[in-house]
């Protein structure tokens, strides 16, 4: 089987550090329901390095060594953590972000794809003078892709954003946090002290150490989601199942994803554990998958939705992702998960037992979606040909 967010406020605060304040209203908001008065101002808080994506798109085959290779398309989009925090305000969560941006021409593009574009408050972030921004160049092609990186060493101002300033980061429902083996980010464990639920992931572990103790931040979080390669190098397990039982011994969730096989998840706390499958689709790029599975798998959970219904949703932004280009260019809104799930269904070879596994949608987005955001184009198209044309629509 296979939102656009308005943000008001006081307008950009990039040279001056002044907080200004976008107004946390998304159009359409999956913990509606759940919001009570007192509650945190944002629903998830993080913090990374944002890059400036340039995607070439429409290549036969990759580049041959002294040849000149024509894309048929290209476009521009916030790249890096603007992956995650584009997927989660999509999905009609109030995000805020902590990052630093270079104050030439690519940073503002960034800062106002985010703000303007996103709704995402960005009034912890802050432009450093003199600073160029980080560019990713990816080249798609095959349903895979090559990407080549460009970036200076970021100035202590930079690091100190990137590293969860300020000192006590906005009160949120939720934090995505990425863990770096032999790190310690003190702004974890200051957000779970505050009774922010953080949910982390990890890359890969280039001193081949592979040991649990050097991820010192997971004791403050309440869910680790690796994939199956990390899960089993970090607990020695010899199956991705094996290994997110183990993982429980360290933090209360771990879920594992098992690539073209889908997700796996333990819950220590009530002993329930949960499998969907992948759903089957052609893979045009996979930028930006895992951090769309995890916004999925993040937006239910607030919910408070069943485990294995927070694992099929969280699989299925993932898919739909994959079939377009880009990384924050590519995460879905609720209007393309309404439009899957609509065309999917009139599908007569579909299987009926595949079909009850996303029954849930049938509840879920009536109860999100108005009529005008049902009529939605899917699927969204988001790329510009080039930073001058303007952010995407």
């Amino acid at each position: 089987m296979t939102a656009s967010n308005a943000s008001t406020g006081e307008g950009r605060h990039r040279q001056t550090g002044k907080a200004g304040q976008i107004c946390p209203a998304a159009r359409v908001d999956p913990l509606a329901a759940r919001r009570a008065p007192g509650d945190p101002p944002w629903d998830v808080y993080l913090t990374g390095t944002v890059f400036l994506d340039i995607i070439f798109t429409g290549l036969d085959s990759a580049p041959v060594r002294g040849t000149e290779s024509w894309a048929r398309g290209m476009g521009s989009s916030p790249g890096g953590v603007a992956n995650m925090a584009t997927a989660l305000a999509r999905l009609g969560l109030r995000t805020s972000l902590a990052a630093a941006f270079g104050d030439d021409h690519y940073g503002e593009y960034c800062w106002d794809a985010l703000e303007q574009g996103e709704g995402i408050d960005l009034s912890t972030s802050r432009s450093v003078p003199g600073w160029h921004s980080p560019v990713t160049v990816s080249m798609a092609y095959e349903g895979e892709r090559t990407m080549v990186s460009h970036g200076h060493e970021p100035p202590l101002e930079a690091m100190a954003v990137e590293e969860g300033a300020p000192e006590h980061p906005p009160h949120a429902r939720a934090a995505v946090a990425s863990l770096t083996p032999g790190r310690r980010d003190p702004w974890i464990e200051r957000a779970a002290g505050r009774g922010t639920r953080v949910f982390a992931d990890v890359g890969w572990d280039d001193t081949g150490a592979w040991d649990l103790a050097g991820l010192t931040d997971l004791a403050h979080c309440e869910a680790f989601l690796p994939n199956a390669e990390e899960a089993m190098r970090y607990t020695g397990a010899t199956c991705p199942r094996a290994a997110a039982h183990a993982l429980t011994e360290h933090v209360p969730l771990a879920v594992v994803t098992l690539g073209a096989e889908g997700a796996y998840a333990v819950d220590r706390r009530t002993g329930e554990s949960a499998e969907v499958p992948a759903i089957a689709v052609e893979a045009l790029d996979p930028t930006g998958a895992g951090d769309v599975f995890v916004a999925g798998f993040v937006t239910g959970t607030l919910a408070g939705w069943p485990l294995a219904d927070r694992l099929a949703f969280a699989g299925l932004t993932a898919a739909l992702s994959v079939q377009e280009f880009g990384g924050s260019l590519s995460a879905p809104g609720w209007s393309e998960i309404a439009a899957w799930w609509r065309r999917v269904q009139s599908v007569e070879s579909q299987d009926p037992e595949a079909l009850r596994r996303y029954a849930f949608l049938d509840t879920l987005l009536p109860a999100l979606l108005t009529a005008a955001e049902e009529a939605t184009p899917w699927p969204l198209r988001r790329a510009v040909p080039t930073i001058g044309f303007g952010r995407s629509a």
